[in-house]
């Protein structure tokens, strides 16, 4: 007689467990409680839940009469595919996973006792990784923009043209006045095309838009260009000491343990390279499909701030101040920004054609985070490093909130009764320029505040100078 139907395992019952959660609200994923830590890799919508073309955010003098004149709009493109880097590295995690699973076929077909790489009892997470998730990523996905990240940048124009409806007009934007400048890089190239819909559409069009725009990786991919950095720091393994230090501290050595005795691995065969690439896949799966993976069930909230921690390693040491190349790297977009400002607030007589009323400039993570870094923002007192990451958990550099996915730093120029002023706003929020009282301070006071970079900054003497002449930045 056969048996009658099984009650469901545990592997099954708590996989449907997670399937009911996911289901129970098709609107609103069930997200990690660590969705904001995922650096680089972080949803725009967990740093800016509730994006708005609020006006309150535009913060001239209450009592002075002021017009925006000019935007320029520096935009870090939307949610991507992993790069083909990663990818080869989920399809390494993946095949250490399900490698234990395979008849090996040979001597007799007996199993190795450890697995493929050393294979143990798995816990929960493990085993509904093994049983139930299946590896999707191929590499020539290679970094393009998903879906969403084409809706993020829509979204985004939309409510900058409700926020300057006389700047990013339709007038404007069809003669040609409005300039949109990307990497040559397929995902921002999506992304600037995805701006423009996101302009149509707020206007009331149908149909695909007269996509107008320019590549030019001289500005927007200037850290490739920059043989100081390149040779300084970005192919220079000292000037990430740091960086490997922390990864095989004591900190990320008690995450990777955690997590290979959840994997049913031998802690030895899980790299901290595979530990974040496990816990991207979480971030991968969250932003692009809106799904809570199971690979999120590997980490708890200590295990995120660590990996957090370690991704901040990365971005101050080889993106940000760490280095005062990587900083000084960004000056032809520090320069073409400013240039750009000055046209527009110059008086003007009535004959002079008018300003360009605003400036799209689509590029990277890497673009943004050194030119902040030049601007003298999100700079901590103490830098982070190796050893303190236990005295850093109120540290202002955090990549998480500063250049999530669709980042954008906007630079608003205001004609005032007094004169020129200038907004500046992170993410849509604004944000002070170091040592400046007001929100808005009059354009002269920004421009001396920077006059050192204004006058000076040349990036081809910075970037010629020999790479070993530049050491970390140690200014506090």
């Amino acid at each position: 007689m056969s048996p009658g139907p099984r009650a469901p395992g545990p592997v099954l019952a708590a996989f449907g467990l997670l399937l009911a959660r996911l289901s129970s609200s098709s609107a609103v994923p069930d997200v990690p409680g660590f969705a904001a830590l995922f650096g680089t890799k972080t949803r725009y919508q967990e740093v800016n839940p509730n994006p708005s073309a609020d006006p309150s955010v535009l913060r001239p003098p209450p009592g002075e009469r002021c017009v925006p004149v000019h935007v320029t709009a520096v935009v870090r493109h939307g949610t991507r595919y992993p790069t083909s880097r990663n990818i080869r590295r989920i399809l390494e995690l993946s095949e250490l996973l399900t490698g234990g699973r395979r008849d090996p076929g040979g001597a007799g077909g007996q199993r190795d006792p450890g697995g493929a790489g050393g294979q143990r009892d798995p816990g929960e997470a493990g085993r509904l990784i093994r049983d139930r998730w299946e590896c999707w990523y191929t590499e020539d996905m290679d970094g393009q923009l998903v879906p969403q990240g084409r809706a993020e940048l829509r979204q985004l124009a939309r409510r900058l043209a409700a926020l300057f409806p006389a700047l990013l007009s339709e007038h404007n934007v069809r003669k040609r006045s409005v300039s949109f400048v990307t990497s040559s890089k397929h995902r921002c190239v999506s992304s600037v095309e995805a701006f423009q819909e996101g302009l149509h559409q707020h206007w009331g069009r149908h149909g695909a838009p007269d996509y107008a725009h320019r590549v030019d990786d001289e500005l927007m991919r200037f850290f490739e260009r920059c043989r100081g950095y390149v040779e300084g720091v970005e192919t220079n393994r000292t000037a990430l000491l740091e960086v490997e230090k922390f990864r095989h501290g004591d900190e990320m050595e008690a995450v990777r343990r955690r997590v290979a005795e959840k994997l049913g691995v031998a802690p030895q065969r899980l790299t901290p390279d595979l530990v974040e690439t496990a816990f991207f896949l979480c971030s991968y799966e969250l932003s692009i499909r809106s799904v809570h993976s199971p690979w999120c069930l590997l980490f708890e909230e200590r295990d995120a701030q660590v990996l957090e921690f370690l991704s901040d390693l990365q971005q101050y040491w080889k993106r940000s101040h760490g280095h005062a190349i990587t900083g000084l790297s960004s000056c032809p977009l520090f320069h073409h920004v400013f240039r750009t400002l000055d046209k527009a607030g110059r008086p003007r007589r009535s004959t002079d054609p008018p300003p360009e009323p605003a400036s799209i400039l689509v590029g990277h993570g890497e673009t943004l985070l050194p030119l902040l870094a030049l601007l003298g923002l999100y700079k901590d007192q103490t830098p982070p490093t190796a050893s303190n990451y236990h005295s850093q958990h109120g540290r202002q550099f955090r990549s998480s909130r500063i250049v999530p996915y669709a980042a954008n730093l906007l630079l608003v120029l205001f004609d005032c009764q007094r004169g020129p002023r200038l907004q500046l706003l992170l993410n849509e929020a604004p944000v002070r320029f170091p040592g400046l009282a007001e929100d808005a301070p009059l354009y002269r006071d920004v421009r001396a505040a920077y006059r050192h970079l204004l006058d000076g900054c040349d990036s081809r003497t910075e970037c010629e100078v020999r790479p070993g002449a530049r050491g970390p930045s140690t200014e506090l």
